[in-house]
């Protein structure tokens, strides 16, 4: 996407994402990618997209046959069964290490694929973004509208890409009301503004050199969003060798048809393979007849998957949930327990100590997960620093922020256990932190708590109500653990 799936962060995260979906913000720094919970509904397609089947699954099967991509026997494609849209069942009993489908890399919808391919070359100069996604943007405008285009039968899967349901299709009023507090809606802010930079600046000025091929009227702003957020929810990166990934910039994002029908949970059952030759998925773990097969789009919060996918996990099914504090909230829990100017001045200067080691930022956040602190480097030196006293801090100052402290090097993993064992004036500046970060969300704990636990009242909710409260109820599931640690 043009931008930022994730909220900027100073902080690194522990812990790889490689099951090669893009992440926007990063310029796609290799997530892996999810389908969406609500996969939109088939259906036979407009004018520029003419030859759609009234059949879109059984035009696509065609489709695969011819394009060489082979699906075994053992599974099957299907709305029925699926937790949702379309998903792939097992049809037989599967062992691990069996190979669901093979997709040769001709059959890959990429700014390589794709019929311009000639001119996305020549113009790959002018065409370079923030999200590194246009190339493959440009191939997806034309391939999309273009009724002559092989790949018609694989768009013929979705009838309109805004029923993916990002929270960027939703009003604004909406997604502030349901989402205050979980950071997506600073992320969808960040999202449409370079979408529309990225279409006035570089998109235009390439389809007014090919008017050919392009047209404003029918290649619109409108159908460039929409694309986004197939390409957020549907696209794969190609994780990049290990001694590749700081010399070369990411992989651009492809679109590979089948393997995104795999819809995402986090206890997956199957992942993708990537050879010269072709792609592969293959099962992780044994899969019983009639059971759903489950891709991972990586290690993602649920923030992030309502972001880029649509959907959010019900708790406690997101291992991978997190929540953030944002740093600032850091510096503002300190400044309040400051009781004297002088007071309020050394938190000044620790935090423009601490911007100067890059443990923190302006936009920074702080990420806890379940078991641990995820920026366990960035919010242990932050606790510690604004926790010194005048004096502490000036010698901490001569040795450059450096310690010579082999113990608490070995130790520096805050896992919950550390935690709770934190010195007590770090353990105060961290609860009073988390209660500044509860006090950003529109509601509290308990009231969702009662809200899910009320079968009849939640199934009153919208889907789109529904799916906040997930978020917002694994975020503050988080907060709260974190305050019974440091209490």
């Amino acid at each position: 996407m043009a931008s930022v799936p994730k909220r900027p962060r100073v902080a690194r995260r522990r812990g790889g994402r490689d099951t090669g979906h893009p992440d926007p913000g990063s310029g796609l720094r290799g997530h892996p990618r999810f389908t969406s919970a609500s996969h939109p509904q088939a259906a036979a397609g407009g004018s520029a997209r003419g030859q759609r089947s009234a059949d879109p699954l059984s035009g696509f099967l065609a489709w695969c046959g011819r394009a060489g991509v082979q699906l075994s026997p053992k599974v099957r494609l299907s709305r029925a069964g699926a937790v949702a849209g379309y998903g792939m069942l097992a049809a037989a009993e599967l062992q691990a290490g069996e190979v669901l489908c093979s997709v040769p890399r001709a059959a890959l919808l990429s700014q390589h694929t794709s019929a311009i391919r000639g001119l996305l070359r020549d113009a790959q100069e002018s065409l370079q973004s923030q999200s590194g996604w246009v190339p493959l943007l440009l191939a997806l405008l034309h391939e999309y509208t273009a009724s002559s285009s092989p790949w018609q039968p694989y768009f013929s899967l979705w009838q309109d890409f805004r029923s993916l349901d990002h929270p960027m299709f939703w009003p604004e009023e909406e997604r502030t009301r349901l989402l205050q507090g979980t950071g997506i809606p600073e992320a969808v802010d960040k999202d449409l503004a370079n979408i529309h930079l990225e279409y006035s600046s570089i998109i235009l000025p390439f389809m007014k050199a090919h008017p050919k091929i392009f047209d404003p009227k029918l290649h619109t702003l409108e159908l460039y969003k929409e694309l986004v957020a197939f390409v957020m929810a549907y696209s794969f990166q190609e994780p990049l060798e290990e001694e590749d990934e700081d010399e070369k910039g990411p992989n651009p994002p492809m679109m590979v048809p089948v393997a995104d029908i795999l819809n995402h949970v986090a206890n997956h059952n199957a992942n993708l393979e990537y050879s010269p030759q072709c792609l592969r998925m293959v099962t992780t773990q044994p899969i019983s007849k009639g059971q759903e097969i489950f891709n991972t789009y990586g290690q993602m919060a649920n923030w992030q998957l309502l972001h880029m996918y649509g959907f959010a996990e019900p708790y406690p099914g997101n291992s991978n949930d997190t929540a953030d504090i944002q740093m600032v909230t850091v510096r503002k829990a300190a400044l309040q327990r400051a009781s004297s100017e002088a007071q309020q001045q050394l938190v000044a200067e620790q935090w423009d100590f601490l911007c100067q080691l890059e443990m923190v930022g302006e936009e920074g956040a702080f990420v806890l997960g379940w078991d641990e602190v995820l920026t366990e480097e960035e919010l242990s030196t932050t606790l510690k620093v604004l926790c010194m006293s005048e004096e502490e801090f000036k010698e901490y100052k001569e040795q450059d922020g450096w310690e010579d402290n082999s113990e608490e090097e070995e130790n520096s993993t805050l896992s919950n256990e550390a935690l709770s064992r934190l010195k007590t004036p770090c353990k105060k500046l961290l609860y009073d932190s988390v209660l500044l970060t509860l006090e950003s969300y529109g509601s509290d704990l308990k009231a969702e708590q009662d809200l899910l636990n009320n079968k009849e009242a939640y199934e009153k909710l919208s889907r789109r109500e529904q799916q906040a409260l997930h978020v917002r109820y694994g975020q503050k599931r988080i907060l709260h653990q974190l305050l019974e640690l440091v209490h």
